[in-house]
């Protein structure tokens, strides 16, 4: 049946699309093994013609793509081993608190001068330390959403899948996979977007009088700014925005509708409609012959490998000792079985022991380098760091005076939710730092200043994560009670303060503290960037790093790095958690 519609439709518009999606993905495998093969050359020519774009643009999507896979990974086996072990808890939670809060320019030395020695004679180390890079950027926040997820699950589905004898792998496939899909893909989502917002850094970077350029179309923005090319500049914000349309179009509108067969609850007129990939892909000749041809080589696999049993089986059992033997053999899979217990435990304990003996003499080493800056250096640090912490402050304030109201007026509508979603999820992907030269030349002409202007910064890369979560808040409230309210004609002051302030408020918090995260870490190139070929920095925590890395001054690096993550963690507990246990215990929608 097959063969004969292949026979009468040969290849169709869905084929050719899924031909030339294959054709790219194979590209872009050699292309950027290419890369990493080539000999070592720190400091690629970047050509600012419109001709090398589109290769430049292709080249930092393989790069997000691979660091997404990475990212991916590393989620699924740690975000896992975190929500079903305590142990493996207690130190990978904490361990995440504190990785997250370190900005990717935190990771910068350690990893490039460490990865150029190891890979001396290839480009190997380069390319694999902008991998890194952006995936410190995407992992942190995909691993907790999954282990959230995780923790979550209801315990009557715990309890049904005992009764049913699940055994950790169905498990996990059956079960926690599809419980946490929706919640993993808006979270992927959000951490490509983190991972893009870096992109000019990790393409383009500087140590002391040593400079580093991959090329892609951060470098390509990175020499435009310098050279002042405003042609260069909008052609490269052009081909981003080409870029994340792109990648939105083919991986994750197909992906945000797949996953929506697993939402638990239904919400009459909310759903999207179906992306027009996914059309193609369930009507393409090619995967669906693809797909067959999968399926019976894996069943043919499957008979195979059975048969093969049954065949040894019948063997075994032909001779006289087999029921000896099969005693004896339980009697072995029970002692290997303890023995295999013990070795498990033991080697957990040697991992603790171990990763306690690498902190503590972390710790050690960075007490040494702290105890080298001078008493009065610290008040400086401490200044800047108010500097910083006014600056986050103030944009999130911003960011909820505007994200708020129209978060809940788009997200009450399914009307307006299908029309304004994607709109959304470009600009939330598109990478703040490639505005900054037309924002800085808007609020030059205006005569605003870089103090306040380094604000206004860091408000374009975190209003997002507001306006992504109170969008989340507002889908989530009952149609039952709203049309409640309607019924007893209550005032708008009534139905803001009563149904949708209250509703949204745990999504709020949410959305304050890893907006909070984000603004610390854009401070860095908030606070200290380059415009028409000019250095502007201001005071504060982040242009202390970011001028501490480029003066090669690692001891006042390691010293504004360390107090920055002090802070944030700091503020996460005293004050954020705090926030976030009063949003889920005043202001829950169930019981």
């Amino acid at each position: 049946m097959q063969r004969t519609l292949l026979a009468k439709r040969y290849f169709s518009v869905p084929d050719m699309v899924v031909l030339v999606l294959l054709a790219t993905a194979i590209y872009g495998v050699f292309s950027i093994a290419h890369e990493w093969r080539s000999e070592f050359h720190p400091i690629t020519e970047i050509d600012l013609s419109v001709n090398a774009l589109p290769y430049y643009a292709f080249l930092s999507a393989m790069r997000g793509l691979v660091a997404f896979s990475i990212s991916l990974g590393f989620t699924l086996v740690v975000g896992y081993m975190a929500a079903k072990s305590r142990t493996a808890e207690k130190i990978i939670i904490p361990l995440i608190d504190i990785l997250q809060s370190i900005p990717v320019l935190g990771f910068l030395p350690g990893l490039l001068l460490g990865l150029v020695a190891i890979f001396p004679e290839r480009n190997f180390g380069l390319e694999l330390a902008a991998i890194i890079m952006i995936f410190t950027g995407q992992v942190w926040n995909m691993t907790l959403g999954y282990y959230t997820s995780l923790k979550s699950i209801p315990g009557e589905f715990k309890e049904a899948s005992d009764v049913m004898g699940l055994n950790w792998q169905e498990r996990l496939l059956r079960l926690e996979l599809p419980y946490s899909a929706v919640n993993l893909a808006w979270n992927s989502l959000l951490s490509m977007a983190g991972g893009w917002f870096f992109l000019i850094t990790c393409e383009a970077f500087t140590l002391g009088e040593n400079q580093y350029r991959l090329p892609g179309i951060g470098a390509y923005m990175d020499v435009a700014i310098q050279q002042n090319d405003t042609t260069a500049i909008v052609l490269a914000l052009i081909a981003m925005v080409f870029l994340i349309i792109s990648m939105d179009f083919v991986i994750w509108r197909p992906l945000l509708s797949w996953v929506q067969k697993f939402r638990l609850e239904e919400r009459s007129g909310s759903s999207l409609s179906e992306p027009l990939m996914k059309i193609w892909f369930r009507e393409s000749q090619l995967v669906q012959w693809l797909t067959q041809f999968v399926r019976e080589k894996r069943w043919s696999h499957k008979f195979h490998l059975k048969y093969f049993k049954a065949k040894v089986l019948r063997r075994l059992e032909g001779r006289k000792y087999w029921s000896l033997l099969s005693q004896k053999l339980n009697q072995s899979i029970l002692l290997q079985t303890i023995r295999s217990l013990r070795l498990v435990r033991l080697i957990q304990f040697l991992v603790v022991l171990s990763v306690l003996v690498l902190l503590l003499f972390c710790a050690f080493r960075l007490f040494l380098i702290l105890s080298k800056i001078p008493v009065g250096h610290w008040g400086i640090l401490l200044r800047n760091t108010l500097w910083t912490l006014v600056r986050v402050f103030f944009a999130l304030i911003i960011s909820t005076i505007w994200a708020v109201p129209v978060g809940i007026w788009i997200g009450t509508s399914p009307r307006r939710i299908r029309i304004a979603q994607p709109v959304i999820q470009v600009l939330a992907s598109f990478p703040a730092p490639m505005l900054y030269p037309l924002v800085l030349g808007v609020l030059f002409a205006l005569n605003v200043s870089f103090d306040i202007g380094s604000m206004l910064l860091i408000l374009l890369g975190v209003q997002w994560y507001v306006l992504f979560n109170v969008l989340a808040g507002a889908m989530k409230i009952p149609t039952e009670l709203n049309f409640a309210l309607s019924l007893m004609e209550a005032s708008v002051w009534d139905r803001w303060s009563k149904l949708y302030l209250p509703s949204i408020f745990p999504s709020l918090v949410t959305g304050w503290i890893t907006a909070a995260g984000g603004a610390w870490n854009a401070s860095v190139l908030a606070e200290y960037t380059s415009f028409r070929g000019d250095i502007l920095k201001t005071p504060g925590l982040g242009s202390t790093l970011s001028v501490s890395l480029v003066n090669k001054n690692y001891t006042l690096f390691a010293a504004s790095l360390t107090l920055m993550v002090f802070i944030v963690i700091m503020i996460n507990r005293f004050v954020w958690l705090r926030v976030l246990r009063l949003a889920e215990t005043r202001f829950r929608m169930d019981s």
